[in-house]
């Protein structure tokens, strides 16, 4: 039998749906196992950039969407902040589909009363905003970067050794990703500051994380194509992120090996990163 954990919130985002590289079958087992009563897409969902390109749409993609709009039938709420990859749906703000409503932004009230302003990213990053082609040539290397990683974990899968992001270490040794990272950071955290509220929840860079940030609360979902993270909010208004590798079955029983890491409900940053 499946085991469920409730909470009152979940922020997913950039699962790439379209691309070779989402791994959607990870999210479904996720939303099986996991269930909220709001449920909030933090953008770049559905990969339309590489879509455009060539079509590539497997049974997964229409099982992700299918679960989805089953949860907003069963009474979830779900709402759906569009990406730079899913810009298509910036069109439709306040429109609902299939009981899946969307929306520019959306300020988020914690169970705990922090206020969380909710977007994808998108608007804060140069490169997007002002030099597209340029965007463009890094989704090229990046589908480049997560070729040669599904070749180096073919084979360390061979040798019984676990999963390794080269795509992601990669990212992190080079100096100017690691301050794009950081210069994001405090960009969006500013814009949260200057909302007058107490947090900011986005995707866009594919770094989960959850720290303070100048006094602010900064949350990063991760995504659906390397880490598989969601963040989710419990009942009292904890922030968790939670990371999801796979279910393994040993003697009919599930194993679910998601690593979560509680933010607490004061404000400040986790124990392990003080």
């Amino acid at each position: 039998m499946t085991n469920v954990r409730r909470f009152k919130t979940l922020f997913i985002s950039d699962v790439h749906l379209g691309s070779k590289a989402a791994k959607a079958e990870f999210l479904i087992d996720f939303l099986r196992h996991h269930e909220a009563e709001t449920i909030v897409l933090v953008g770049d969902i559905v990969d339309g950039w590489r879509l455009k390109r060539s079509w590539y749409w497997p049974q997964n993609c229409n099982d992700v969407v299918q679960k989805l709009l089953r949860q907003a039938r069963k009474g979830t709420r779900i709402v759906y902040i569009p990406g730079n990859h899913d810009e298509f749906l910036r069109a439709f703000p306040g429109m609902h589909f299939g009981g899946i409503e969307v929306a520019q932004s959306i300020i988020h009230e914690a169970a705990d009363g922090r206020r969380y302003l909710v977007i994808h990213g998108d608007e804060f990053d140069v490169v997007v905003r002002h030099a597209r082609v340029l965007a463009y040539l890094g989704d090229w290397a990046y589908d480049l970067a997560i070729l040669i990683n599904r070749g180096l974990n073919a084979m360390r899968r061979q040798f019984g050794m676990p999963y390794w992001s080269f795509s992601a270490w990669a990212k992190l040794q080079v100096k100017q990703a690691v301050n794009f990272i950081g210069d994001f950071q405090r960009v969006v955290a500013q814009e949260a500051r200057q909302r007058g509220v107490d947090g900011v929840i986005c995707g866009h860079i594919h770094h989960a994380v959850i720290e303070d940030v100048d006094g602010v609360v900064y949350i990063n979902t991760g995504d659906w194509v390397e880490s598989c993270t969601a963040v989710a909010e419990d009942f009292d208004g904890n922030m968790q992120l939670l990371r999801w590798s796979r279910t393994i079955h040993m003697g009919g029983n599930e194993i679910m090996p998601e690593e979560a890491k509680p933010y607490g409900t004061e404000n400040r940053l986790p124990a392990e990163a003080a």
